[in-house]
């Protein structure tokens, strides 16, 4: 039995760039928890306003909480970092909140954005983990550090704006696949029709995609950060 944490953005990140994964993690008896940092809305507007999407968060928050109990997660932590706007705080607050999951939680795997998506979010907190992992003597050092791609973030970088995603580790989701597709579900509001990227016929599409990347029937791609071995 392993600790998987998942490190996410916002509300369907986590599923988006790992739910299969993180669905087979907890047919295998894994402790999943899932910390989604920023909260999702209010970059919407010109000025933040929690106030305004009181309602709206209510139903955000329940839709996340419905989605990680689809795919099996224990635990579900919900932070209030301003969304689209994490490029304005401190980057040492969003590490230390890190260093606190980490602390807390122990994990043996994290999953979390890679680096060169266009998203703002993605690339503070690829930034604040990678920092928060640094394998300090003496302290807790995570085994295994992945970089999920995000649908409508990862893919719309454009050539030569930021490191390319390209994955050199894959897991097989041929038997998670439809709850990943659930969970996408249960986000029916950050959800998009086709042909948009974050459709669900795009991430049956993408999965399918990745599986014969590698010869079996569905798989989500990651990058990997660091592997310990021991």
């Amino acid at each position: 039995m392993k600790t998987i944490l998942v490190i996410a953005a916002h509300p369907d990140d986590e599923v988006l760039g790992c739910g299969g994964t993180m669905a087979r993690h907890a047919a295998m008896g894994d402790n999943i928890h899932s910390a989604i940092l920023a909260e999702g809305l209010t970059s919407r507007d010109k000025e933040r306003n929690r106030e305004f999407h009181s309602e709206e968060f209510m139903i955000l928050q329940s839709a996340a909480q419905k989605a990680n109990d689809i795919l099996g997660v224990k635990q579900l932590k919900l932070f209030d970092f301003p969304d689209n706007r994490m490029d304005s705080m401190d980057r040492l607050d969003i590490v230390k909140v890190v260093e606190g999951l980490i602390n807390e939680l122990k994990p043996d795997i994290i999953y979390t954005h890679h680096i060169g998506d266009v998203n703002i979010d993605h690339r503070r907190i690829h930034e604040a983990v990678l920092t928060a992992v640094r394998p300090i003597p003496g302290n807790h050092h995570v085994e295994e550090l992945l970089y999920f791609e995000t649908a409508s973030s990862t893919e719309w970088m454009t050539a030569g704006s930021a490191p390319p995603f390209i994955p050199n580790w894959y897991v097989d989701i041929e038997k998670t696949l439809e709850l990943k597709l659930k969970a996408l579900e249960a986000y029916a509001y950050e959800m998009r029709e086709w042909p948009h990227a974050r459709s669900i016929k795009a991430l049956d599409y993408l999965a399918k995609w990745r599986g014969a990347n590698i010869g079996v029937e569905a798989a989500e791609a990651f990058m990997l950060g660091r592997k310990i071995i021991k």
